[in-house]
């Protein structure tokens, strides 16, 4: 039904719904100005509309897919699927959020509920999206990728997009602990030395200023929770490695000088059109990873397998669907 509203319910367990209160108090509090995009968050969606659009557009046969926005906001990667011709299904612990998802999308269908326990029957949709750091702020990253390869039907495709262990940025953190905070990343010499360098095998925590703690994920580790949920991941990109020359928390103030904005819209360029690029990609501030689930071609493979045969090796990810 259009605009409806599904609670968790009996699936969601005490834990996660401590959890969901202060990731839903947070992002209640910011849902005024959750949609005024500083330059930072202009380039990394204007990177994830273009990954999603091509890679989960639907074959044009004239069948009506569902797709389910997983950590949905107010929307964003919905209206990108409701555009391409889905029936489109929206999640997110804000109620905040979702009220401005509703309204600018009166036709989507929206649920208020956590990711780790998703309100769906098995194999309901045919693609979905987990972006914006929603992994970051679970507290069972792997159990929730394991609900999205629940609810996905064979052959389904998942875009994930989280932040990343090894981000340049945690190095400007660690230089402006040491710099009286000159940077403005608001954590101590002791903390930022901590996720700088704590193993991976440990579980990262990165403070970061206005968003609290956040989950931060190594490449080799999404892709293991990934298989362990029935997904094959086939393609990967990084975001904001180029452009983490400048601190992150610089590109998030409103404006940027005249000089540093025309660096910055230089970088970006150089960023997206090396997105792919293995090198890089373990430097970025966010990974994007695209896993498809067991059992199936997924929608559109033929159509992908026709344009990946076109594409140069160089541009093709050395790995590709088992």
């Amino acid at each position: 039904m259009p605009g409806a509203r599904v609670d968790l319910g009996s699936r969601g367990s005490r834990k996660d719904r401590t959890m969901s209160s202060a990731v839903a108090r947070l992002f209640d509090a910011m849902a005024g100005s959750y949609d005024v995009l500083e330059p930072w968050y202009e380039h990394l969606y204007a990177a994830l509309a273009a990954i999603l659009r091509r890679e989960l557009a639907p074959p044009p046969d004239g069948r009506r897919r569902r797709a389910l926005d997983a950590g949905c906001g107010t929307g964003f990667q919905t209206a990108l699927l409701d555009a391409l011709g889905y029936a489109s299904h929206g999640l997110d612990v804000s109620a905040g959020l979702l009220a401005v998802a509703r309204r600018r999308l009166p036709a989507a269908t929206f649920a208020l509920g956590s990711v780790e326990a998703l309100p769906y029957p098995d194999r309901r949709f045919d693609v979905a999206a987990c972006c914006g750091s929603t992994l970051s702020f679970v507290d069972a990253p792997a159990r929730a990728l394991r609900e999205l390869g629940r609810v996905l039907r064979p052959g389904g495709r998942l875009l994930v997009e989280c932040e990343h262990r090894w981000s340049l940025d945690l190095a400007w953190a660690l230089l402006s602990s040491l710099t009286f905070d000159s940077l403005g990343y608001g954590v101590s010499p002791a903390a930022a030395w901590r996720q700088a360098t704590r193993s991976p095998r440990a579980g990262v925590l990165s403070d970061y200023p206005g968003y609290g703690r956040l989950r931060l994920f190594t490449l080799p580790e999404l892709e293991a929770m990934l298989r362990a949920a029935g997904l094959t991941p086939f393609r990967r990109w990084g975001l904001h490695s180029v452009t983490n020359v400048i601190p992150s928390t610089i590109l998030h103030r409103d404006r940027l000088g005249r000089r540093l904005g025309q660096l910055y819209r230089r970088l970006t360029l150089l960023d997206a059109a090396l997105a792919r690029w293995r090198p890089l990609l373990w430097m970025s501030n966010s990974v994007v990873i695209l896993a498809q689930k067991e059992g199936g071609g997924g929608p559109g493979c033929d159509r992908n397998r026709q344009r990946d045969a076109a594409l140069a090796p160089a541009d093709r990810d050395a790995s590709g669907p088992a």
